[in-house]
Protein backbone atom coordinates (compact mmCIF):
# COMPACT_ATOMS: atom_id res chain seq x y z
CA UNK A 1 0.00 0.00 0.00
CA UNK A 2 1.31 3.79 -0.57
CA UNK A 3 0.33 6.90 1.37
CA UNK A 4 -1.66 7.45 -2.12
CA UNK A 5 -3.63 4.83 -2.18
CA UNK A 6 -4.37 4.98 1.78
CA UNK A 7 -5.29 8.98 1.14
CA UNK A 8 -7.67 7.84 -1.06
CA UNK A 9 -9.28 5.38 0.80
CA UNK A 10 -9.54 7.52 3.49
CA UNK A 11 -11.03 9.54 0.80
CA UNK A 12 -13.78 7.49 -0.61
CA UNK A 13 -14.95 6.30 3.06
CA UNK A 14 -15.55 9.97 3.97
CA UNK A 15 -17.35 10.28 1.52
CA UNK A 16 -19.44 7.12 1.65
CA UNK A 17 -19.57 8.30 5.26
CA UNK A 18 -21.04 11.20 4.40
CA UNK A 19 -23.57 10.16 1.98
CA UNK A 20 -26.67 9.92 3.60
CA UNK A 21 -28.00 6.55 3.63
CA UNK A 22 -29.63 3.88 6.08
CA UNK A 23 -26.99 4.23 8.86
CA UNK A 24 -27.13 8.00 8.57
CA UNK A 25 -30.70 7.87 8.62
CA UNK A 26 -30.80 5.46 11.43
CA UNK A 27 -28.06 7.80 13.59
CA UNK A 28 -30.21 11.07 12.59
CA UNK A 29 -33.38 9.84 13.72
CA UNK A 30 -32.31 7.92 16.72
CA UNK A 31 -30.83 11.91 17.44
CA UNK A 32 -33.96 13.38 16.67
CA UNK A 33 -36.46 11.08 18.65
CA UNK A 34 -34.43 10.39 21.40
CA UNK A 35 -31.27 12.76 21.73
CA UNK A 36 -27.61 12.53 21.66
CA UNK A 37 -26.32 9.87 23.63
CA UNK A 38 -29.17 7.70 22.23
CA UNK A 39 -27.50 8.38 18.90
CA UNK A 40 -24.27 7.09 20.44
CA UNK A 41 -25.51 3.62 20.54
CA UNK A 42 -26.69 3.40 16.67
CA UNK A 43 -23.21 5.02 15.79
CA UNK A 44 -21.85 2.05 17.99
CA UNK A 45 -23.47 -0.80 16.57
CA UNK A 46 -22.86 0.39 12.82
CA UNK A 47 -18.95 0.63 13.53
CA UNK A 48 -19.25 -2.81 15.17
CA UNK A 49 -20.96 -4.15 11.97
CA UNK A 50 -18.10 -2.68 10.03
CA UNK A 51 -15.43 -3.72 11.87
CA UNK A 52 -16.79 -7.63 11.59
CA UNK A 53 -16.50 -6.85 7.89
CA UNK A 54 -13.20 -6.34 7.84
CA UNK A 55 -12.24 -9.35 10.03
CA UNK A 56 -14.43 -10.86 7.46
CA UNK A 57 -12.58 -9.83 4.49
CA UNK A 58 -9.06 -10.33 6.26
CA UNK A 59 -10.08 -14.19 5.83
CA UNK A 60 -10.71 -14.28 2.07
CA UNK A 61 -9.74 -10.87 0.60
CA UNK A 62 -6.49 -12.66 0.11
CA UNK A 63 -7.37 -15.45 -2.81
CA UNK A 64 -9.46 -12.47 -3.95
CA UNK A 65 -7.00 -10.16 -4.86
CA UNK A 66 -4.50 -12.60 -6.20
CA UNK A 67 -7.10 -13.65 -8.89
CA UNK A 68 -6.42 -12.42 -12.43
CA UNK A 69 -5.85 -8.97 -14.01
CA UNK A 70 -9.59 -9.25 -15.91
CA UNK A 71 -11.44 -9.93 -12.18
CA UNK A 72 -9.58 -7.51 -10.53
CA UNK A 73 -10.58 -4.52 -13.60
CA UNK A 74 -14.28 -5.78 -13.36
CA UNK A 75 -14.24 -5.43 -9.50
CA UNK A 76 -12.74 -1.97 -9.96
CA UNK A 77 -15.01 -0.90 -12.62
CA UNK A 78 -18.32 -2.31 -10.47
CA UNK A 79 -16.97 -0.65 -7.29
CA UNK A 80 -16.25 2.88 -9.21
CA UNK A 81 -19.66 2.74 -11.10
CA UNK A 82 -21.88 1.51 -7.99
CA UNK A 83 -19.97 4.67 -6.16
CA UNK A 84 -20.84 7.26 -9.05
CA UNK A 85 -24.57 5.77 -8.87
CA UNK A 86 -24.84 6.14 -5.66
CA UNK A 87 -23.35 10.15 -5.81
CA UNK A 88 -25.59 10.98 -8.56
CA UNK A 89 -28.60 9.40 -6.34
CA UNK A 90 -27.65 11.82 -3.97
CA UNK A 91 -27.52 14.86 -6.50
CA UNK A 92 -30.63 14.59 -8.48
CA UNK A 93 -32.94 11.99 -5.95
CA UNK A 94 -35.45 13.17 -4.60
CA UNK A 95 -34.96 14.36 -0.45
CA UNK A 96 -36.56 12.31 1.46
CA UNK A 97 -36.43 14.38 5.11
CA UNK A 98 -37.01 12.75 8.26
CA UNK A 99 -40.00 13.72 10.36
CA UNK A 100 -40.75 13.03 14.07
CA UNK A 101 -43.91 11.43 13.51
CA UNK A 102 -41.91 8.71 11.47
CA UNK A 103 -39.97 8.17 14.28
CA UNK A 104 -42.75 6.42 16.06
CA UNK A 105 -42.13 2.72 17.12
CA UNK A 106 -38.13 3.01 16.85
CA UNK A 107 -36.41 1.29 19.37
CA UNK A 108 -35.55 3.47 22.69
CA UNK A 109 -33.10 1.60 24.66
CA UNK A 110 -30.05 1.51 24.30
CA UNK A 111 -28.90 -1.89 23.29
CA UNK A 112 -32.22 -2.18 21.28
CA UNK A 113 -31.10 0.52 18.96
CA UNK A 114 -27.56 -1.05 19.03
CA UNK A 115 -28.56 -4.32 18.03
CA UNK A 116 -30.73 -2.17 15.16
CA UNK A 117 -27.77 -0.89 14.17
CA UNK A 118 -25.61 -3.97 13.48
CA UNK A 119 -27.88 -6.42 11.88
CA UNK A 120 -28.70 -2.77 9.53
CA UNK A 121 -25.33 -1.69 8.30
CA UNK A 122 -24.76 -6.12 8.12
CA UNK A 123 -27.51 -5.75 5.59
CA UNK A 124 -26.72 -2.36 4.13
CA UNK A 125 -26.20 -2.95 0.13
CA UNK A 126 -23.63 -0.44 0.21
CA UNK A 127 -21.72 -1.84 2.98
CA UNK A 128 -21.70 -5.19 1.42
CA UNK A 129 -20.14 -3.17 -2.06
CA UNK A 130 -17.36 -1.37 -0.17
CA UNK A 131 -16.17 -4.66 0.90
CA UNK A 132 -16.68 -7.11 -1.81
CA UNK A 133 -16.16 -4.55 -4.82
CA UNK A 134 -13.76 -1.60 -3.48
CA UNK A 135 -11.57 -2.73 -0.60
CA UNK A 136 -9.56 -5.30 -2.52
CA UNK A 137 -8.66 -2.57 -4.86
CA UNK A 138 -6.41 -0.74 -1.85
CA UNK A 139 -4.42 -4.28 -0.66
CA UNK A 140 -1.46 -5.14 -1.87
CA UNK A 141 -1.46 -9.10 -2.18
CA UNK A 142 2.29 -9.36 -1.48
CA UNK A 143 2.00 -8.22 1.67
CA UNK A 144 0.32 -9.39 5.30
CA UNK A 145 -3.44 -8.52 4.88
CA UNK A 146 -4.18 -8.73 7.91
CA UNK A 147 -1.76 -6.23 8.68
CA UNK A 148 -3.06 -3.94 5.77
CA UNK A 149 -6.39 -4.70 6.95
CA UNK A 150 -5.85 -3.12 10.40
CA UNK A 151 -4.83 -0.15 8.86
CA UNK A 152 -8.20 0.25 6.56
CA UNK A 153 -10.32 -0.50 9.18
CA UNK A 154 -8.30 2.38 11.22
CA UNK A 155 -8.71 4.75 7.93
CA UNK A 156 -12.20 3.46 7.92
CA UNK A 157 -13.57 3.65 11.58
CA UNK A 158 -12.03 6.63 12.46
CA UNK A 159 -13.53 9.16 9.99
CA UNK A 160 -17.02 7.25 9.78
CA UNK A 161 -17.55 7.69 13.71
CA UNK A 162 -16.45 11.59 13.09
CA UNK A 163 -18.77 11.98 11.01
CA UNK A 164 -21.79 10.23 12.57
CA UNK A 165 -20.98 11.75 15.96
CA UNK A 166 -21.15 14.62 13.95
CA UNK A 167 -25.14 14.06 12.44
CA UNK A 168 -26.34 12.68 15.52
CA UNK A 169 -25.36 15.95 17.29
CA UNK A 170 -26.65 18.01 14.56
CA UNK A 171 -30.12 15.90 15.00
CA UNK A 172 -30.31 16.21 18.50
CA UNK A 173 -29.39 20.16 18.78
CA UNK A 174 -31.03 21.01 15.73
CA UNK A 175 -34.33 19.05 15.37
CA UNK A 176 -35.93 21.25 13.32
CA UNK A 177 -33.26 22.08 11.20
CA UNK A 178 -32.54 18.52 10.45
CA UNK A 179 -36.38 17.89 9.01
CA UNK A 180 -36.44 20.75 6.80
CA UNK A 181 -36.66 19.20 3.18
CA UNK A 182 -33.94 22.34 1.65
CA UNK A 183 -31.37 21.35 3.96
CA UNK A 184 -31.96 17.63 3.24
CA UNK A 185 -31.41 18.72 -0.32
CA UNK A 186 -28.06 21.06 0.03
CA UNK A 187 -26.55 18.05 2.46
CA UNK A 188 -27.45 15.08 -0.33
CA UNK A 189 -25.71 17.71 -3.19
CA UNK A 190 -22.59 18.20 -1.33
CA UNK A 191 -21.74 14.35 -0.20
CA UNK A 192 -23.04 13.16 -3.66
CA UNK A 193 -20.46 15.51 -5.45
CA UNK A 194 -17.91 13.71 -2.69
CA UNK A 195 -18.95 10.25 -3.91
CA UNK A 196 -18.79 10.84 -7.65
CA UNK A 197 -15.15 12.29 -7.24
CA UNK A 198 -14.26 9.04 -5.17
CA UNK A 199 -15.81 6.92 -8.04
CA UNK A 200 -13.93 8.31 -9.91
CA UNK A 201 -10.76 8.45 -8.72
CA UNK A 202 -11.47 4.41 -7.43
CA UNK A 203 -11.44 4.32 -11.67
CA UNK A 204 -8.27 5.42 -12.12
CA UNK A 205 -6.44 2.43 -9.42
CA UNK A 206 -4.06 0.41 -10.76
CA UNK A 207 -3.06 -2.99 -9.51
Amino acid sequence: MTTASLLLFAVTEAALSLSPGPAVMLVVACGIAHGWRKSLYATLGILSANALYFVLSATGIGSLIAASHDLFTVIRWIGAGYLVYLGLMAIFGKPSPLTIASLEGRPSGGMAIFRSAVLLQMANPKSLLMFVAILPQFVDPAAPVGFQMLILAALSIVPELCILLGYGLLASSARQWATQPRYARMTDRCAGSLVVLAGILVASVNR
